[in-house]
């Protein structure tokens, strides 16, 4: 749980105004915590600004993407879920549920890491190692 000034300071650092809608989207994804979409986002903003529009939460998060407040995950059926875990981190998928978790694993990160170095595409740059591990939770 994070405090509002937090927040205002995150949008700030940012270059982003910290308006009511901004602060409120932002707290409820510091809440959610689980990659949510953006109509998950929108309701429960809604609680909150009952006067906000589907596209102002849509618009707001593309800008937090943009910013890197947050990170974009797309799930295999296309649905766009938001990550506000910005650190090198990796996905377990599951695909009967959707359902998304975080997954930090250094030495894997740097297994792939070191293997891009020795096994480079030609005319690519690797920016960032993120993998979607796809298999199915055990309820």
């Amino acid at each position: 749980m994070t405090d509002r000034s937090y927040m205002v300071s995150r949008l700030k650092e940012s270059n982003l105004r910290a308006t009511p809608q901004r602060i409120a989207t932002l707290e409820v994804l510091d809440k959610m915590q689980n990659h949510p979409t953006v109509e998950q986002v929108y309701r429960k903003v809604r609680e909150v600004h009952p006067e906000i529009s589907l596209a102002t939460v849509y618009n707001t998060l593309e800008s937090f993407a943009q910013a890197g407040i947050v990170k974009k995950v797309v799930t295999d059926n296309d649905t766009m879920r938001y990550d506000p875990m910005v650190e090198t981190h990796h996905h377990l998928y599951c695909a009967k549920s959707n359902r998304i978790e975080d997954y930090t694993d250094q030495e894997l990160t740097e297994i792939i890491s070191d293997y891009m170095e020795k096994h480079p595409v030609d005319g690519f740059d690797v920016k960032e190692i993120r993998l979607q591990i796809i298999g199915q939770f055990k309820e």
